[in-house]
């Protein structure tokens, strides 16, 4: 991973992901990954712990968040972020083992932008690019 990436128009540093995940063994299969790509992670273990974050005021580029998790699940998630503040309009990305085209639809309308098969590590780091750059493009 290249640290210019993003171009010149990116933000000082690297983008900041926040990864919402429970499963320790996921967190520590895919958090070297998206770091070794140039992110900044940050994980918690579910919706709720996430809500936190927003509520204390950080500030991140995109969010990854699985889907079933024990509280507040992603589609929970989703739609409390979608409801308003300062995380509103950040690019969600869902991740699951059951990427059906039925739960994709239904992570769609939950909120989530893109929608990975949770062990599929390149589709991932893809859409995390992808989401990065049309955020910097609008």
């Amino acid at each position: 991973a290249q640290p210019d990436w993003f171009g010149a128009g990116a933000q000082q540093g690297r983008p900041r992901v926040l990864m919402v995940e429970d499963s320790a063994f996921f967190r520590s299969l895919a958090v070297p990954a998206i770091t070794a790509a140039g992110f900044e992670v940050v994980t918690v273990g579910d919706g709720r712990d996430a809500l936190r974050l927003r509520e204390a005021g950080e500030r991140f580029d995109v969010i990854v968040s699985d889907i079933n998790m024990p509280g507040l699940d992603g589609h929970g998630l989703a739609r409390a972020v979608r409801e308003g503040g300062i995380w509103a309009e950040l690019p969600m990305i869902a991740l699951s083992g059951n990427a059906s085209p039925g739960e994709v639809e239904r992570g769609r309308e939950s909120g989530f932008s893109d929608y990975v098969a949770k062990f599929d590590k390149d589709a991932l780091l893809a859409s995390l690019r992808q989401c990065l750059q049309l955020r910097l493009a609008a």
